[in-house]
């Protein structure tokens, strides 16, 4: 019988199965993807490492990428942020410096544009770095974890004495059990979840429009860092920037069977832009998951037409409420990194989702003191998905004893640094509840 059964070998998982590793635990970690090694670029979620393997990008903040501070506390919560940093460094993430978007007079100057600045302690590893520091990380545990890959756990029972799990080939046996399985893993574990008599909550979607402007009309702002992060709240909830790249690029993205425009930092490229993008993403929450996605699918899925079709328009263009064409895009000042189609946002993604990008952008203006670019491109739509909320303890446990849940299944995180925090703590506490055990 194994100490701890881990279901998912993305950052919560392996951040999890690391602490445990350290106090001498016997763990099984099952994934229904790959090891490092074996995955290719087509597997962005399933295997080891999870999305991990990305582009990295750790952001050490209580305030955003989920609500782990509301279960553990400000203070908790970045002391294991620090200890996450640590355990990264130990692989080789010190080869990428870190970088802060705290600056209090850019801070003053947002809140009387009416917009706020989001502070956060950033380690961006690239995709190479992130790879080599999963490889040694994944080497240290296969030292003490056993690992079983593509495994899909077909049933989970409540035993006496601890859980039975189920396979096509195998049956174990495990004190504890935990969901670490990530937004991938949401329509297995609400199977799982169905048959052990459990159910979540509600499902938060965000859908934004990614904005893309030369370099320099930033520059003012992004003296001292390398991005700031805004926020602005809205009637319709707050607006919040994301993944902004300067001197980058948009590429597409494909997730949950749609096709969405991401940025790409300048360091996964041959060579830099002189533009610069990002997402402003406003937060909708729905009842159900399945709620959640058909809206998604509703909004983008229709603006994909069954192809990978993104629109882009022109901000003037959108300004005047008419659309771009071919040779409006062909002529524009700015040019557009990401081949896409011409067309009219307004006809094509919510009226919430304009009004409020229109709003952000007057502000933005008042903050940079200058108009913005009459030739900046605005692309719909991006998205970010979330797992629903599933009801847990402080420490993660379910309604049912001894079964845990961390990282973006459970709902509460929604970053690499909340869900490898997650990880941390549970271990942290199952040692700890283990050595009373024994004693």
């Amino acid at each position: 019988m194994y100490d701890v059964t881990i279901i998912g070998a993305g950052v919560a998982g392996i951040f999890l199965a690391h602490e445990l590793m350290a106090q001498g635990q016997t763990v099984l970690l099952i994934d229904a993807g790959k090891s490092l090694e074996q995955r290719t670029k087509n597997e962005a979620y399933l295997g080891f490492g999870g999305l991990g393997k990305s582009e990295g990008k750790y952001n050490y903040s209580a305030g955003f990428g989920g609500e782990l501070a509301e279960k553990l506390g400000t203070e908790t919560t970045l002391r294991l942020m620090q200890q996450v940093d640590d355990v990264l460094c130990r692989y080789g993430a010190d080869e990428a410096g870190t970088y802060s978007t705290s600056n209090p007079e850019l801070a003053a100057q947002a809140r009387a544009a009416g917009l706020d600045t989001i502070e956060t302690t950033v380690r961006h590893l690239g995709t190479g770095l992130s790879e080599r520091i999963l490889q040694r990380f994944e080497a240290a545990l296969q030292k003490e974890v056993t690992f079983r890959y593509e495994t899909l756990i077909e049933r989970i029972e409540k035993q006496p004495h601890g859980f039975q799990l189920t396979t096509a080939r195998e049956t174990f046996l495990s004190q504890r059990v935990v969901f670490a399985t990530g937004r991938s893993g949401t329509d297995w574990m609400q199977t799982q979840l169905r048959m052990l008599g459990l159910t979540q909550d509600k499902t938060r979607l965000d859908l934004g429009i990614r904005i893309e402007l030369k370099e320099t009309a930033f520059r003012t702002l992004l003296q001292d860092t390398f991005e700031t992060k805004l926020a602005y709240a809205s009637t319709a909830g707050t607006a919040v920037t994301y993944c902004m790249n300067p001197k980058g690029r948009i590429i597409r993205k494909h997730q949950e069977g749609l096709v969405m425009p991401d940025g790409q930092n300048f360091r996964e490229q041959a060579s830099g832009t002189t533009n610069l993008n990002f997402t402003l993403f406003l937060p909708r929450y729905f009842a159900t998951l399945a709620e959640a996605n058909q809206f998604a699918a509703s909004v983008i899925g229709r603006i994909n037409q069954g192809t990978d079709r993104i629109v882009v328009q022109r901000l003037e263009d959108l300004r005047a409420a008419c659309p771009t064409s071919s040779t409006d895009l062909a002529e524009n000042k700015i040019r557009p990194t990401l081949e896409a189609t011409a067309g009219h946002l307004m006809e094509e993604v919510p009226e919430t989702d304009i009004t409020v990008l229109l709003e952000f952008l007057n502000r933005l203006e008042l903050l940079l003191e200058t108009p913005i670019s009459p030739d900046t491109l605005l692309y719909g739509m991006d998205g970010k998905f979330y797992a629903p909320v599933l009801s847990t303890s402080r420490v993660f446990e379910t309604d049912i004893n001894g079964l845990y849940a961390i990282g973006d299944c459970s709902g509460v995180t929604h970053s690499l640094s909340q869900a490898a925090a997650s990880g941390l703590y549970l271990g942290q506490h199952l040692t700890q509840k283990t050595a009373v055990l024994r004693e």
